[in-house]
């Protein structure tokens, strides 16, 4: 842990808030001479003062431990770059429109890196009656199933929780051009391109 980077990302949150040291030092119960002299990096705060700290501020314990804030570039809003991220302990499925420091179970995620699934992998879609029914022959066991389904365009994702030793069995509304996603415990994330018949 550096003092200096975790003092300058102490006083960056505060100033963001509209705190001032001592309002600061009233939250956490102490002096606001510590906060200061950990904002100038001449000390630090007590290990068990960062859960209190990262609650006021909003924000995660790493990082302040670590003093880096990690900025990503405003998001255009663009849903066909959506990340997935999965949690191999619990089975949490959580999405970004751009990177994201994710943690879960005490596990740090890093999103999972789609490929284009062979036609052999690819999930069965019939067009019935305005809607797409998605169904798959792939295994799903307790060790190998599929997780997700999603339908993601350039605006809109739909996700459908799967579960092992369920069929895989989707009623999908026909949208426009897509792609459907989905995550197999084993095969991890694969895609492929949807899109309306042409009448």
């Amino acid at each position: 842990m550096d003092h200096i980077k975790t003092g300058k990302q102490i006083k960056h949150f505060r100033t963001k808030m509209n705190l001032t040291q001592k309002q600061l030092a009233e939250l956490l119960h102490v002096s606001d001479k510590a906060v200061s002299k950990w904002e100038c990096g001449n000390g630090c705060p007590d290990l068990s003062m960062f859960p209190a700290l990262a609650e006021i501020f909003g924000t995660d314990i790493q990082v302040l431990l670590t003093g880096a804030l990690d900025q990503n570039e405003k998001e255009n809003g663009n849903m066909k770059k959506l990340h997935f991220y999965v949690c191999k302990d619990c089975g949490n499925i959580i999405t970004a429109t751009s990177d994201a420091a994710v943690t879960c179970c005490g596990n740090k995620l890093h999103a999972s890196i789609p490929r284009q699934a062979e036609e052999r992998e690819m999930l069965t879609v019939q067009d019935t009656d305005g809607e797409w029914y998605i169904t798959t022959g792939h295994a799903m066991t307790k060790t190998h199933y599929i997780s997700f389904v999603a339908y993601v365009n350039d605006s809109t994702v739909m996700l459908f929780k799967q579960y092992p030793e369920w069929g895989v069995h989707i009623n999908l509304p026909m949208y426009r051009s897509g792609k459907l996603m989905w995550y197999c415990s084993q095969c991890g994330l694969l895609w492929q391109k949807i899109s309306p018949k042409r009448g």
